[in-house]
């Protein structure tokens, strides 16, 4: 099984190229800072985030290039692919990437703009029926998903 699931921020705006052809299709790059779990072992200068590279297609491309800015969390589920090609020195490259298939809004409007400076976005020019969705929370049991929670308060 290939699953892969990502929720973290976008650590670069996203780049948007089009394929040469009859129907050109969007290709949308863009990379996601993802957070490592805390450890106390953790050395001093050691990564904090993995910087994990996405490549998305078509319609859902487009709506990442046109919604996403650096900064933004989102949550995206695709499956890894590793490719290789070979350079302009004729040395064999590899590329590691998640082939996003679904991604999601994790802010609300507010909290995007309030991460972007202020920009103005639309939520009515959404393509591909893509809804921007409110943080997760779910009380129903009396617990907030977004609160902040020790290792010391987990009953198991």
């Amino acid at each position: 099984m290939n699953r892969v699931i990502l929720l973290g921020r976008m650590a670069r705006d996203p780049e948007i190229r089009f394929t040469q052809g009859v129907e050109p299709l969007a290709v949308c790059r863009f990379a996601v800072a993802v957070d490592r779990p805390f450890s106390r072992n953790r050395q001093e200068g050691e990564p904090t985030a993995d910087f994990i590279n996405c490549v998305c297609f078509g319609k859902r491309g487009e709506s990442i290039g046109q919604y996403f800015r650096k900064g933004n969390k989102i949550a995206v589920t695709g499956r890894m692919q590793v490719s290789s090609y070979t350079d302009q020195q004729g040395n064999k490259r590899y590329s590691t990437d998640v082939i996003v298939e679904d991604f999601e809004f994790v802010e609300s409007k507010a909290e995007r703009e309030a991460n972007q400076g202020g920009t103005n976005m639309n939520a009515n020019n959404y393509s591909n029926n893509v809804q921007p969705t409110s943080p997760m929370q779910d009380t129903s049991a009396g617990f907030d998903i977004n609160g902040d929670v020790e290792d010391d308060d987990i009953p198991w």
